[in-house]
């Protein structure tokens, strides 16, 4: 990374940094929204999340939130995270990826979907 460039993001990182997107998250409500987002067909265990996040903050990516505030809401013992500039365009840049290897595989016939021609 020391071209400043994020690294590329695995399938479970990517879903982490998805779920980080709309803001700050506790692991618990991570895995939920994975849950969520994907009908129950992936679900995230507590060591893929955690190793993820780990992976995620020493790469700059994610980062703890410290010193949160009395009056809002929180479990004292839930540890909440949130993307880091790095880790935006990280999300960003596998977004993009994602985009045109869907486009691709829908112009293989490989979805309903038709890419749009542009």
């Amino acid at each position: 990374m020391a071209d400043g460039n994020p690294p590329p993001l695995t399938p479970a990182a990517f879903q982490v940094v998805l779920a980080l997107a709309g803001g700050k998250a506790h692991g618990y409500g991570i895995m939920g929204f994975v849950n969520e987002l994907t009908g129950g067909s992936v679900q995230l265990g507590p060591g893929t999340l955690y190793r993820t996040l780990a992976r995620l903050a020493a790469d700059g990516l994610v980062e703890e939130i410290t010193g949160m505030r009395e009056n809002e809401p929180h479990d004292a013992r839930r540890r909440y995270y949130r993307l880091t500039d790095l880790g935006w365009r990280a999300a960003v840049r596998e977004t993009e990826l994602l985009q045109r290897l869907l486009d691709a595989a829908a112009d293989a016939g490989l979805s309903s979907r038709r890419a749009d021609s542009a």
